[in-house]
């Protein structure tokens, strides 16, 4: 065994890890055949995997079908994080907006290349799943990512950065365009292409050290979501990531993370 290869105790942890991360898209739940293809390992070594994720809950087996879903185990063990990030103090703001305006509020911050969504608010009325966010979404390519590029210091070597690495995601002078747009309209537009197009728009949500700590979005069809109602709601949306602000413990900060992901 070389040096650097992990010990079979440290890879079946390394492959547990695989199949929990196999969670984070939009599927509630998974099939051992689902999170073999996902996970990229074989059918007998996820089914082994799962089982004893099952039995320290941190997945749970439908009885009905036998695919497996996020245990209660794990719900239990991410509440400290949620309230290191100060979300279980900014979740009653977050509620009052998303019923304010009738549409899903959510929070995401900042993990390598994307904006990982890490909060839902849903409204008690008017909720449809076109609300609901993608889990993870790239920072140059969604109005989550810009809102939390366009206000960070360092955000103009971020667009030199992002545009020569990606020519084809950003044409050239088309990321400074998009943040400059973002910057003095105070917030972020994006039209998600699908068959019943999507509108989504983010704020920056800023800390008490002016530092950009995550993103206030929400999304809609676009059909309901148009420009009168986006003027409406952007004012209560920036109230709103103004009084959480405060609230939010992110060590480090997005901008360190924008710097970071850019520069490499």
């Amino acid at each position: 065994m070389s040096p650097d290869e992990p010990r079979s105790g440290a890879r079946a942890v390394d492959r547990a890890i695989q199949v929990l991360n196999c969670f984070e898209g939009d599927d509630p739940e998974l099939s051992v055949s689902e999170l073999a293809h996902l996970a990229d390992l074989p059918v007998s070594t996820v089914h082994r995997l799962a089982q004893a994720l099952v039995r320290g809950r941190l997945l749970d087996q439908n009885p009905a079908n036998d695919r497996y879903r996020i245990g209660h185990g794990l719900a239990s063990l991410a509440r400290p994080a949620l309230a290191r990030l100060g979300l279980e103090s900014a979740a009653p703001h977050l509620y009052a907006l998303a019923a304010g305006i009738r549409i899903t509020v959510s929070v995401s911050v900042v993990e390598d290349r994307d904006a990982v969504t890490v909060f839902q608010a849903r409204p008690p009325v008017y909720f449809c799943p076109n609300q609901v966010p993608r889990a993870r979404q790239p920072l140059r390519a969604s109005a989550v990512g810009h809102a939390l590029l366009a206000f960070s210091p360092i955000s103009t070597i971020a667009e030199e950065h992002a545009e020569r690495r990606n020519s084809q995601l950003v044409r050239t002078g088309g990321l400074h365009t998009d943040l400059d747009r973002v910057r003095r309209t105070g917030f972020a537009s994006e039209l998600v292409p699908t068959d019943d197009p999507i509108r989504a728009i983010a704020v920056p949500i800023v800390g008490p050290d002016k530092r950009v700590r995550g993103a206030l979005a929400v999304q809609a069809r676009s059909a309901r979501l148009d420009a009168d109602l986006v003027r409406s709601i952007v004012p209560a949306m920036r109230a709103t990531a103004g009084r959480i602000g405060p609230l939010f413990q992110t060590h480090g900060g997005p901008t360190d993370s924008a710097f970071e992901l850019e520069s490499r």
